[in-house]
């Protein structure tokens, strides 16, 4: 190959991994991904497909009025191949974008082992490659990212953050009691066959209560018995096991996962005590996950715990629960906004292993990864959108270039997802909380577009 022709490698193929790629390729870079399944699996992953997803198959809200609806509505007019692929695989979640996980992976491969400048390469990377002038890496190899790398990073970066992150069980639709659930979103919001309710009266939920958190948890694997078990600091907040979030109080699910509010119990006329929503996994319909029901209890706890919930009394488990080690860099002190690593020109990193939680949010952050790298091969300046944007805010959180709380290289730094909370706030007070949501979208994606007009990103 000719020593002027502008290559990129991009180490690993989820969410991050495709975006960066297909990104960079769609620019005329020849672009080669990096992905160890099947040769190697992670802890948590099965399917050989790129862009698996192993937790919820949701991908949040779709109102411009939401955050997560938002960074959607940017990444589009970036170019998002992840959000196109979702929209073609989705299945009915109320006012989310919710997939079939099988169908979603398997369309995001097609696109990208489709794309003439990808090659993909199906092999486990030990050492991170050299980058300069003519050839950006990325590393977008997720929270589970493999030993040998990992080692390799962290001799990089003088150590890594680790926390723990937990799954949902999933069951099938034939098994739950429907006499004893019922259809609807809350506050009406979305399709009224988009979510199966689990209610449940004060005295059935106090006895399930009592049970879940005296339940038996499962031992923790060999790669996380460095880790203190059972230590509330190594949960991340947005996915803490329900059995964790549990002994916190007795109403602290009730306020939280299993919240009743916006809802009314057909058969009582009331709204529940306690309510546990099921949400659909595939598009068939055939399968529900347990809504905020990530846990780390054994695989027998998990059947008889939950099935104290009246409508699931016979639930037949297509998949239970687990939980799995994840690892981030302690980016503010590590890379830029537009996630290349400060002392190595060309090196970038990608997804959750920059700190940013949430599969589009995983996604954005490849997106801009790949912008950062086309443009490093080009000889250009970074464009670093400003806080005034979701992706924008995100990056800026990350990097600890805001003043958003948890930034800056703290101690407390934590992973972070799209938040209205990080953008720069309007000139204007607003009191109407919708209204002033829907102005700060309207300006984002103002501002979005006039940047990729302006940078032809």
């Amino acid at each position: 190959m000719p020593d002027n022709v502008k290559t990129a490698k991009v180490i690993g193929g989820g969410l991050a991994g495709a975006e960066a790629a297909f990104y960079l390729a769609r620019r005329g870079v020849e672009t080669v991904l990096y992905e160890m399944k099947p040769a190697r699996f992670s802890p948590a992953h099965k399917s050989v497909g790129l862009a698996e997803l192993v937790c919820s198959n949701s991908f949040k809200a779709m109102r411009l009025q939401s955050a997560a609806g938002l960074l959607k509505a940017e990444m589009e007019i970036l170019g998002s191949l992840t959000v196109f692929c979702a929209k073609k695989s989705s299945v009915p979640a109320g006012g989310a974008l919710a997939v079939d996980r099988d169908e979603f992976s398997r369309l995001v491969t097609e696109a990208v082992e489709k794309e003439p400048n990808i090659t993909v390469v199906r092999e486990e990377i030990k050492e991170i490659p050299e980058s300069g002038e003519t050839c950006a890496v990325i590393i977008a190899t997720g929270p589970l990212t493999s030993k040998c790398l990992a080692e390799k990073i962290r001799s990089l970066c003088f150590g890594l953050l680790h926390f723990f992150d937990a799954a949902a069980p999933i069951i099938t639709k034939d098994s739950i009691e429907m006499e004893k659930a019922f259809f609807a979103s809350r506050y009406g919001r979305g399709g009224e066959n988009d979510y199966i309710n689990c209610p449940m009266d004060r005295e059935t939920y106090e006895n399930f209560y009592n049970e879940l958190i005296n339940a038996e948890t499962a031992e923790l694997h060999a790669f996380e018995k460095n880790i203190q078990e059972g230590s509330l600091k190594n949960f991340y907040e947005g996915c803490i096991p329900i059995e964790v979030m549990a002994k916190r109080g007795a109403d602290t699910i009730r306020f939280g996962p299993m919240k009743p509010v916006g809802l009314t119990d057909p058969a009582t006329g009331r709204r529940p005590w306690a309510n546990l929503q099921l949400r659909m996994e595939n598009a068939a319909g055939t399968l529900y996950n347990l809504v905020g029901f990530q846990t780390n209890l054994k695989f027998a706890e998990q059947k008889r715990v939950f099935s104290l919930i009246p409508a699931l009394k016979n639930a037949e488990f297509a998949r239970y629960g687990v939980m799995h080690r994840n690892t981030f860099l302690d980016s503010p002190r590590l890379l830029t906004p537009g996630f290349m690593f400060k002392t190595r020109p060309g090196l970038f990193f990608a997804g959750q292993i920059t700190g940013v939680e949430g599969y589009m949010e995983s996604a954005a952050s490849g997106i801009l990864a790949g912008i950062g790298a086309g443009r490093f091969l080009d000889g250009l300046p970074p464009v670093n959108l400003p806080q005034t944007t979701m992706t924008g805010a995100l990056s800026l959180y990350v990097s600890g270039e805001t003043a958003a709380p948890g930034a800056a290289g703290t101690k407390n730094f934590q992973p972070m997802g799209a938040s209205f909370g990080l953008l720069e706030p309007l000139a204007q007070k607003v009191k109407k909380k919708d209204e002033k949501y829907l102005m700060l979208a309207e300006r984002s994606l103002e501002i979005i577009k006039q940047t990729q007009t302006l940078y032809d990103l």
